[in-house]
C-alpha cells in the first residue's frame, strides 16, 4: 500500500502542478484560442484540405460530429480516415429509437450477438463483438469488472453523449482488453452555451416511468466557469413476474478554463439501483425445446420472491484535464475513482427438472440459492502529450502515454440448496435454508502501462504504429480456504495500419492489432505434479476494408473483412483441478455498414455481418457466439409543408442462428429471428410559438411481439439455460428544452 500512496501522490502533483503552470501561462494569454468540432455535415475530405498540423484537442465543451471518433486513435480522427472498424452511436440516434440501456443501443450495430442474458438480466450490459465479449470505457478510462463480475457498475444511457464501439484488439492504446474489441462511453460534459437544459418525462408499458433533467450554462458571465448537472429518477417492472427495478442518478460537472489554452473538468456521479430485476432465466426443456407440459411462458419467474434482492450503490469522480502549449504541442491526463458496493441474492433454478428421467417428463424444477457482498474501490489514471513535427515531407501526429490502474475487492459468498417449484403450479414464498458461506476474499491488481503512437502522413497515405507495455499483478487471499494466489505478468502489443484517402472519398485500408488479457486459473504441463497460475491469452487482427464517406454529406459506408485468433486460452482437464493452456479461438468474418446523421432529413444506420467463431479446444462455436446479424433503422423529419416537425421511421434487426452449448440430446443451436421496431416525433412549435421547445415522441420495440430465445447456456447433465428475448415494449415520452 504505501508503494500505491506513492504512486498517487506523483500523479496528482503531476495534475497540480501542470493545472497551476497552464493557470499561470493563461493570465498571460491575451486572446483565447478558440476551439470545436466541424459541424456533421462537414467531411473528413474538407477537413483534410489543409495540410498545416492542427493541435491535437480532448472535446469537453460540444457534441462530436459523427463522422469523427477517439477510441481507435485517441485523438479526434475522422472516421474515413480511421484504419480500423469503428461504430458510432449518436446521442440524436439514442433519442430517436428511444434508447434506455447500453444493450438497446448496440443492437444495430455489425458484428453484435445482443442481449446474451435476453430480456430479463438487465442490470449489467451484456452482448458480444465479433463474437467475443468486451470491456467498456467511460471517458477514455476503464469500467473495472469485480472478480466475481457482481460488482460493476452500470451507466445509465441517459447521462451519455455518445458510444463508440471500436471493433479488434486495441491494447496497443488501452492495456488489458478483448479481442473482439472495446466499447467507449462519453458522458454529457458542459458545452459552450451561455444557458440551455431540458426536462423530458417518459412512459410505457411494464408500468414504465421516468424522469430525466439536464441543465447546464455558464456559471460566470464570461464563460470561463461553466456547469451542467444531470439527473433521473426511473423504474419499471421486469417481463418477469415479481420483479422489478429502480434508479436514482445524478451527475454533475464543471468545467474551468472556458475557451482557454487551459480547462479542467470535474465530473460526479451516485447512482442508487435499489432494485433491479432478477438474473435467473428458464430450463432448456420448456423453453428453447419443448417439455411434456408445452412451453413456459415469457413472464415465467424461477426464483423466491422474499429471497430476492439486488441493491448496488455507485459512486465516481472524473477529472480530465487539458492544456495546450502551442498549436502543435498538448497534454492531457484523467482519471476516475469508482466505489461500487452490490448486495445480491436469489433464489435459481439449475437447468434441469429433478422428475423425469429424460428431463422432458418432470415439472419440479431444481433450484439452488445464492448470495454475495462485494465491495469493489477501481483507481484509473490516463496521461499523454500529443504533438506534430515534420520530417521532410511526412507530418507525424505523435501520442506518448503513461496508465494505470488499480482495483481492491472485498467479496464474501455464500450458496445452498433452494426447494424445488413446481412450474405448473409455482409457490414463490417457500421457506429457503440458511445458506453457507462459501467463499470470502479480498483482491487486490495493479495494472501499469506506457505506450507511443505515429501517425505519419504523406499526401493522402496515413501509416500508423503503435506500441505498448504492459505490467499487471495480482494478489487473493481467501480466508476460509487459507488460500494466497498470486499472478505477475507483462505483455507487449503492438498494432500497425495503413490508409489511402483519395481525394472522392474513397479510402481502403489494412491493419493489424493484438491483444492480452490476464485470466485466473491453475495450468500444468506435466499431469499435476506442478502448477503454475495461467499466463494472459492474447489476441491478434488482420483486417482490411474500404471506407467512403460522400463529400459534403455525413453519410458514410463501410466494408470490412477480418480473422481473429485468441491463443493460450484455459482448456480444463476433467476430474482435476488445472487446465491446459491450449486454447485456440478463430474468429472471422465479414462487416459492412452505412451512417448517416442527419443526410437531407434522413437519418439512417445499416448493417450486415457474417462470422464464424470456432473453439479448437472444443471442436465447436464459443458458446453464445451468432452467425451473423443485420439491420436497418430509418428515421425522416419533414422539413416543410403542414406535417413540418413530424418525424417518423422504423427498423429492422435480424439474429442469424447462435451456438448455445452442448445439451443432453446435442449441439444447441438458437434459430434466426427478426424483430421490428418504430418510432415517431412531432415538434410541437410547429403548432404554435406558444410551444416552444415541447416535443413528444415515442417508439416500440418487437413492434409484433415475436417470442424467440434470445440465448442458452448448455453444459449438458450439468445445466441447460435459456433466456428469453425482450417482448413489445412501448414507450411515450414528451418533453421541453431550453
Amino acid at each position: 500500500m504505501q508503494r500505491s500512496r506513492i504512486v498517487y501522490t506523483v500523479l496528482f502533483s503531476l495534475v497540480l502542478t501542470d493545472a497551476a503552470a497552464a493557470a499561470g501561462q493563461q493570465k498571460k494569454t491575451d486572446t483565447p484560442h478558440k476551439v470545436g468540432t466541424p459541424p456533421a455535415g462537414q467531411t473528413a475530405t474538407t477537413q483534410s484540405k489543409a495540410h498545416a498540423p492542427q493541435a491535437e484537442q480532448i472535446e469537453v465543451r460540444g457534441r462530436m460530429a459523427s463522422t469523427v471518433a477517439s477510441s481507435a486513435t485517441k485523438t479526434n480522427t475522422p472516421l474515413v480516415e480511421t484504419a480500423q472498424s469503428v461504430t458510432v452511436i449518436t446521442r440524436d440516434e439514442m433519442d430517436v429509437r428511444g434508447v434506455l440501456t447500453l444493450n438497446q443501443a448496440v443492437r444495430y450495430a455489425a458484428g453484435i450477438t445482443a442481449d446474451t442474458r435476453g430480456g430479463e438480466g438487465t442490470r449489467y450490459d451484456l452482448f458480444d463483438l465479433r463474437g467475443f465479449t468486451v470491456p467498456t470505457f467511460l471517458d477514455g478510462l476503464k469500467v473495472q469488472s469485480s472478480p466475481t463480475g457482481f460488482a460493476v457498475a452500470q451507466t445509465d444511457t441517459s447521462r451519455l453523449d455518445r458510444v463508440e464501439l471500436l471493433k479488434g484488439p486495441a491494447s496497443a492504446l488501452y492495456g488489458q482488453s478483448s479481442p473482439g474489441g472495446l466499447t467507449a462511453l462519453s458522458s454529457k460534459l458542459p458545452t459552450d452555451q451561455r444557458s440551455y437544459g431540458s426536462v423530458n418525462t417518459t412512459g410505457g408499458m411494464f408500468d414504465l416511468y421516468r424522469v430525466d433533467a439536464d441543465v447546464g450554462g455558464f456559471a460566470t458571465d464570461d464563460g470561463l466557469v461553466r456547469y451542467r448537472l444531470y439527473g433521473t429518477v426511473n423504474g419499471q417492472h421486469t417481463q418477469l413476474s415479481k420483479t422489478g427495478s429502480r434508479r436514482f442518478s445524478i451527475s454533475p460537472s464543471f468545467t474551468f478554463g472556458g475557451t482557454g489554452p487551459t480547462t479542467l473538468t470535474l465530473l460526479g456521479n451516485y447512482q442508487y439501483d435499489p432494485e433491479n430485476g432478477s438474473y435467473g432465466g428458464v430450463p432448456l426443456i420448456g423453453s428453447l425445446r419443448r417439455a411434456s407440459y408445452g412451453y413456459l411462458p415469457r413472464n415465467f419467474y424461477d426464483g423466491d420472491v422474499p429471497s430476492e434482492k439486488f441493491n448496488r450503490r455507485q459512486g465516481s469522480i472524473t477529472y480530465l484535464f487539458n492544456h495546450r502549449f502551442n498549436n502543435d504541442w498538448s497534454f492531457s491526463t484523467r482519471g476516475r475513482y469508482d466505489d461500487i458496493m452490490t448486495e445480491y441474492r436469489s433464489v435459481y433454478d439449475n437447468g434441469y427438472y429433478d422428475d423425469g428421467g429424460d428431463g422432458t417428463t418432470g415439472t419440479m424444477l431444481s433450484r439452488s440459492a445464492y448470495g454475495t457482498r462485494e465491495h469493489v474501490y477501481n483507481l484509473a489514471f490516463d496521461s499523454q502529450f500529443k504533438g506534430h513535427v515534420r520530417t521532410g515531407p511526412l507530418r507525424h501526429t505523435l501520442m506518448f502515454g503513461f496508465d494505470y490502474m488499480q482495483q481492491r475487492a472485498n467479496d464474501k459468498e455464500s450458496g445452498g440448496d433452494a426447494p424445488d417449484l413446481d412450474v405448473l403450479h409455482p409457490d414463490y414464498h417457500m421457506v429457503i435454508p440458511p445458506l453457507t458461506p462459501t467463499q470470502n476474499y479480498v483482491t487486490e491488481s495493479h495494472q501499469i502501462g506506457a505506450y507511443g503512437q505515429d501517425e505519419i502522413r504523406w499526401n493522402r497515405l496515413i501509416l500508423t504504429g503503435s506500441l505498448r507495455n504492459d505490467w499487471y499483478r495480482s494478489h487473493q487471499v481467501e480466508f476460509l480456504s487459507q488460500s494466497d494466489t498470486r499472478q505477475n505478468a507483462s505483455q507487449i502489443t503492438w498494432r500497425a495500419s495503413g490508409l489511402y484517402h483519395f481525394d472522392f472519398g474513397l479510402a481502403p485500408y489494412i491493419s493489424y492489432a493484438t491483444s492480452f488479457q490476464p485470466q485466473s486459473g491453475s495450468v500444468s504441463n506435466d499431469g499435476g505434479a506442478t502448477l503454475r497460475q495461467a499466463n494472459p491469452s492474447v489476441g491478434k487482427q488482420l483486417e482490411g476494408g474500404l471506407k467512403y464517406q460522400l463529400p459534403g454529406t455525413s453519410l458514410l459506408l463501410t466494408a470490412a473483412g477480418f480473422h481473429i485468433e485468441q491463443s493460450n486460452v484455459l482448456v480444463s482437464v476433467a476430474n482435476t483441478g488445472y487446465n491446459l493452456q491450449s486454447g485456440l479461438v478463430h474468429s472471422d468474418g465479414f462487416e459492412f455498414e452505412a451512417h448517416a446523421d442527419p443526410f437531407r432529413n434522413l437519418m439512417l444506420t445499416a448493417a450486415i455481418s457474417v462470422q464464424r467463431v470456432h473453439d479448437d479446444s472444443t471442436g465447436k462455436p464459443l458458446i453464445q457466439s451468432g452467425k451473423g446479424n443485420a439491420s436497418l433503422f430509418a428515421f425522416y423529419t419533414m422539413p416543410s409543408g403542414p406535417a413540418k416537425g413530424l418525424g417518423f421511421g422504423g427498423g429492422m434487426r435480424y439474429s442469424a442462428k447462435t451456438y448455445g452449448g452442448q445439451a443432453t440430446y446435442g449441439s444447441v443451436w438458437l434459430p434466426q429471428y427478426a424483430l421490428f421496431d418504430a418510432s415517431i416525433s412531432y415538434d410541437l412549435s410547429n403548432l404554435s410559438r406558444a410551444l416552444r421547445g415541447w416535443k413528444v415522441s415515442a417508439s416500440v420495440r418487437n413492434i409484433f411481439d415475436r417470442h424467440y430465445v434470445a440465448n442458452c447456456f448448455a453444459y449438458g447433465y450439468a445445466g441447460q439455460y435459456c433466456y428469453y428475448g425482450e417482448r413489445r415494449n412501448a414507450q411515450a415520452s414528451i418533453g421541453y428544452s431550453w
